[in-house]
């Protein structure tokens, strides 16, 4: 996809679900075609960083970019919510939305939530797309992780910096030192087996925090998986690397659509087990 594709501004609204106020983005197609897209922020961001691929996905399907509770501008909860916790949370926020099932895109840590959420609520996913999944076994401890974010930091677009600043700040030390210990004890290896929605795995080729072989071991787990390789592609391929990240979702969503058209008609069509950017 190029950079001179067509985007569509995103608006905003607050949402009410159970005692949270929820800050989403928004831009929603009347095209029953096409299905919505929820973007899933990483950890201890808010859902800003998702803005310029949410931009380039909104011509073509509804898509809405929520702040979980507890960071954006969302409200914050005394009591910091686990992973299994924020995906009963991210159904109840679908629901209250008027979303009764949507493709669902995580990036980091929002790849857990949205892998739980997918294992306990099959009927409420279209499609998954796992984007830098996070965090292998061997490498769940905070000096470890630390290490990788540091490595990865003068990798990424410089305009990231800034919108990562604020958000940790804004979360604060302790919220953050309690979803990290949350997202390390969640191993979303155990529950990938059990997701039936169609699979992609995104990775950038350059990024320390989310090793090719773990990947690959993530894809092979998964029933219905592909694996897509972005080059020079760092953690935050969803913002760093808008583009080709779109690009590759676009792709994956139309080959779903095609299958559901083939199979309408009587005739077949398979999807490629890996796709990749060259």
């Amino acid at each position: 996809m190029s950079r001179g594709a067509p985007t569509r501004k995103l608006e905003r609204r607050w949402t009410r679900v159970g005692e949270h106020r929820i800050y989403t983005r928004f831009a929603e197609e009347p095209d029953a075609e096409s299905p919505p897209v929820v973007l899933v922020h990483g950890f201890v961001m808010s859902g800003r960083y998702f803005l310029p691929a949410a931009e380039r996905l909104a011509p073509f399907h509804p898509v809405y970019v929520l702040d979980l509770p507890g960071f954006g501008r969302s409200s914050k909860p005394r009591r910091v919510l686990s992973v299994p916790e924020l995906a009963d949370f991210l159904a109840d926020w679908m629901e209250v939305s008027g979303l009764p099932r949507a493709v669902l895109v995580g990036h980091s840590m929002g790849c857990q939530v949205i892998t739980d959420l997918a294992a306990r609520y099959p009927e409420r996913v279209e499609r998954v797309v796992l984007a830098s999944p996070s965090f292998e076994p061997g490498a769940r401890t905070p000096g470890v992780q630390t290490w990788r974010l540091l490595v990865d930091l003068p990798r990424e677009s410089f305009s990231l910096l800034p919108i990562g600043f604020r958000d940790y700040v804004g979360a604060g030390l302790f919220r953050a030192w309690r979803t990290l210990r949350s997202a390390l004890a969640d191993p979303i290896e155990e529950k990938l087996p059990l997701l039936r929605a169609p699979t992609l795995v995104v990775r950038g080729s350059r990024d320390p925090i989310v090793p090719q072989a773990w990947v690959e071991e993530l894809t092979r787990l998964l029933p219905d998986g592909r694996l897509a390789l972005i080059p020079n592609g760092p953690h935050a391929v969803n913002y760093s690397k808008a583009p080709e990240f779109v690009g590759l979702i676009r792709d994956f969503l139309a080959s779903g659509r095609k299958i559901r058209e083939q199979a309408g008609s009587g005739s077949r069509y398979a999807e490629s087990d890996l796709l990749k950017i060259e």
